[in-house]
């Protein structure tokens, strides 16, 4: 099995990119959050790896963060999801955005990436519950208070509350809250429950 590549950006055609190791060329398909990090043109590249065998063929599936690469093993374990599918949510949303829409139960989060349906989405809700690790903090640039809610809903289920308690909490809550205050504010209000 494959786990591992390291060499040199040969070629970059999303999804696509062309690494030379050691003189072979290793054709990898990557999901977009990992294909616009990468450096450009002839800059040596680290991608972790999934290898899938199919009987009509051999697919090499990379990413630049281990996140990336659980989140897509979780993914194609789920019945009726393959790689390419997987792919494209990993394209569509980072790995803490997806952790957090499962955590939230937020089918409509899913319903915004191409290929996947109504169906498809609530089965990623009902299989990935509880398997993703928790979301790690946002890239530069994004909104601190998707972490927030995240961080208040894992320290609510470490708690002993159930994921759908905790997300309910969190809903009530104002969008600028610290997490430190967001944990007393929904404590307060599970406690009136």
């Amino acid at each position: 099995m494959i786990g591992r590549l390291s060499g040199y950006l040969l070629e970059k055609s999303p999804p696509s990119v062309l690494l030379d190791v050691g003189g072979v060329g290793y054709e990898v398909d990557v999901p977009m959050s990992s294909f616009y990090d990468l450096p450009d043109i002839g800059a040596r590249v680290v991608l972790l790896t999934e290898f899938i065998v199919r009987e009509d063929a051999q697919l090499l599936y990379g990413f630049l963060t281990a996140a990336e690469r659980d989140t897509f093993r979780q993914l194609i374990r789920i019945s009726g999801v393959g790689p390419r599918t997987a792919l494209a949510v990993l394209s569509g949303m980072s790995v803490s955005d997806l952790t957090q829409a499962v955590a939230l139960q937020e089918t409509a989060r899913l319903l915004k990436v191409p290929g996947i349906g109504k169906k498809t989405a609530e089965r990623l809700l009902l299989e990935l519950k509880g398997k993703l690790a928790p979301a790690l903090p946002s890239p530069a640039g994004s909104p601190a208070t998707v972490d927030a809610g995240a961080d208040i809903v894992r320290a609510l289920i470490a708690l002993g509350y159930s994921e759908r308690e905790a997300a309910a909490a969190v809903r009530g809550l104002a969008p600028d809250v610290s997490v430190s205050e967001g944990i007393r504010q929904a404590l307060r209000q599970l406690g009136k429950a």
